[in-house]
């Protein structure tokens, strides 16, 4: 603007009617009184409302587990994630507990959107012999924002007793092209709010990167918009050497962020809960060389030659070498089982003196979970449930 155009004869300046309105503040960026929109007031609550307000538990389908809303179950490809989510359908189904936790009973629908009928029915003949009643499955439903969401809550007016929802897979039922943290957040706040309305849990199976990760659950497929917008978060991760074990990882809003580690039974195709000191002896005894030792010594009870000896009176083909190594590694865990040995060396041979001496109760590979209700809490305290949306968020 050219100030000198309002310049006076005497070197003062005045202001023309067309500029001598009231001006917008520009240091707060407010508008000018006349222009100013009708807002709605903020509603606040004070401290002492809060105080005086009661807040309700969270309810959960699977007790200390599994908590109702939007839930994330993620795992690499062909990591056993289906399998377990088909025993927690059938476990609510049948309001039987679901890797040792106690479940709600209700009616359950599994979306399974990747697999033909005909898949889904052999797993689940792999897991029950008989299919629940109460388990309801599709192959096909539309995608969110087309038909997904009304047709989801047309089943829960016809089975008003419905309290799960799996969804197999998350990118079944997004749009494509859609995994921007706008997007992936605007897909889970979606689901997440038909969840909270309709007081259920919608459990989503997705897939983690092939990329490790430092942190578990940043593993997981997608932008941050979908752990940032879920409830809890699970990471399925088996062991990298083929055995079949594995463990839970979890992140919830209502739950103590914990591992649970897990086995996968393939005679009954289901994943089983393991206490953490019982994970050696499971890796042992499902070890053939090992699990053939420990039957040996149950009978010989003591065991006195070298390596090569040993191996030809288990029936073994896996070299002197070998079992050594394995005597080695398993040293402590071979010990809780009541075996002990020494080795010294004998005319330049190195000879194994090996005791059986059961001091405890026999490990009869019950797999008991150290991750109960019960165990995450503290002596003196009442079990954790978490608070639910209504109310002030758990702190971790």
């Amino acid at each position: 603007m050219n100030w000198d155009a309002f310049k006076n004869h005497d070197g003062t300046y005045y202001v023309h009617r067309e500029y001598n309105k009231p001006m917008p503040d520009a240091g707060l960026g407010q508008e000018a009184p006349q222009n100013r929109k009708k807002f709605k007031k903020l509603r606040t609550v004070s401290g002492d409302e809060l105080m005086k307000k009661t807040v309700k538990p969270a309810r959960f389908v699977v007790n200390g587990l599994l908590p109702r809303g939007l839930n994330i179950v993620a795992g690499k490809r062909k990591e056993g994630k289906s399998w377990l989510m088909l025993d927690l359908c059938f476990s609510v189904a049948e309001g039987e507990k679901f890797l040792d936790h106690p479940t709600e009973q209700g009616t359950v629908l599994y979306l399974d959107l990747e697999d033909p009928e005909s898949r889904l029915i052999q797993r689940a003949r792999g897991i029950r012999d008989v299919i629940p009643s109460k388990f309801h499955e599709a192959t096909k439903a539309g995608r969110l924002g087309g038909g997904l969401t009304e047709q989801i809550e047309d089943f829960v007016k016809e089975h008003p007793d419905t309290n799960l929802v799996v969804i197999d897979t998350l990118q079944k039922i997004r749009k494509p092209k859609g995994d921007t943290y706008a997007g992936d957040y605007a897909v889970i706040s979606a689901l997440k709010s038909l969840a909270d309305r309709l007081d259920i849990a919608i459990v989503c199976i997705h897939h983690t990167r092939k990329m490790k990760a430092k942190d578990t659950f940043d593993s997981v497929l997608g932008s941050t918009g979908l752990t940032a917008a879920a409830d809890s978060i699970y990471v399925l991760e088996r062991r990298a050497d083929g055995k079949p074990f594995g463990r839970l990882s979890f992140i919830s809003r209502d739950l103590p962020d914990s591992d649970l580690p897990v086995r996968f039974d393939h005679d009954t195709c289901r994943w089983y809960p393991i206490a953490s000191s019982d994970i050696e002896r499971e890796l042992l005894l499902s070890d053939e060389a090992m699990s053939a030792l420990v039957s040996f010594m149950k009978q010989e009870l003591i065991y006195e030659g070298t390596a090569t000896e040993l191996c030809e009176r288990l029936g073994l083909n896996i070299g002197a070498n070998n079992l050594s190594s394995k005597l080695s590694k398993y040293k402590n865990s071979l010990q809780k089982l009541g075996v002990d040995y020494t080795k010294e060396k004998r005319n330049n041979h190195k000879v194994f003196t090996l005791n059986y001496n059961r001091k405890e109760p026999e490990y009869d590979g019950t797999m008991k979970s150290a991750y109960t209700p019960e165990a995450l809490k503290k002596p003196g305290e009442e079990p954790f449930v978490g608070i639910s949306e209504n109310g002030l968020h758990r702190t971790a």
